[in-house]
């Protein structure tokens, strides 16, 4: 669609009428870009509430496991998923605006907005890519058990919302951390971060701890859908 201004109207049609619908075009035109906001970032296959509460139902509670013989390798990541773009890159393309990759698939340019804390960074240096149930938890809540094919899909997820770029301090604070110790700085995320975490658990067939089950239900009372 070209342009809209004053001058791009012919000379005849400057009636008055024409005039002030040109004026408010341009006037919704110019509010439209004073309100654009940064784009939050939203992983696939976040359920609605009334799933979530199904799913974090039907998890098994158990004692968590041990981390005893785990290792990051053992959950192969991140792979190629399409052309030159790793899991990594494919998720910074996804979660930012106006991202801009070279010939390697690396993001050269960009905008990603954290929904843990509400930060906005424009260098992907500044961005993780968290698992948000940790390799490690996994690996307490029965990945121990799993092949290294099923351990490599579950840290390469891309179906389920297992995958969010934030801030890079902010999941390095995090570390391996389950919800009852560990929740996102912004209080407003925290009924999303459950739903997510909930339906990564149930869609793995993972387990979690009492105090786990705990910390998340009362997270998702917060949810209003």
């Amino acid at each position: 669609m070209p342009r809209l201004t004053l001058d791009t109207l012919p000379l005849a049609r400057r009636r008055p009428r024409a005039v002030a619908i040109a004026i408010a075009a341009l006037a919704s035109v110019t509010l439209a870009a004073t309100n654009a906001t940064p784009a939050s970032a939203t992983p696939p296959g976040i359920p609605s509430k009334a799933t979530a509460q199904s799913q974090l139902n039907a998890l098994t509670v158990a004692t968590q496991g041990s981390t005893s013989g785990y290792s990051r390798d053992l959950f192969p990541h991140w792979i190629t998923i399409s052309g030159s773009c790793n899991t990594r890159e494919q998720v910074l393309k996804r979660d930012g605006t106006s991202v801009v990759v070279d010939s390697s698939c690396a993001a050269t340019s960009g905008r990603w907005y954290s929904p843990y804390d509400g930060a906005t960074w424009t260098a992907a240096s500044d961005v993780d890519i968290d698992h948000v149930v940790p390799l490690a938890e996994a690996w307490r809540s029965g990945a121990n058990s799993w092949t290294t094919s099923r351990r490599q899909s579950f840290a390469n997820d891309l179906t389920r919302p297992q995958l969010i770029a934030v801030t890079d301090n902010v999941n390095q604070s995090k570390g391996d951390q389950d919800p009852s110790t560990w929740q996102p700085p912004l209080s407003s995320y925290r009924c999303t971060y459950s739903k997510m975490w909930i339906t990564v658990k149930y869609s793995w067939g993972l387990t979690l701890q009492s105090s786990e089950k705990s910390a998340l239900q009362s997270m998702l009372n917060t949810c209003s859908s």
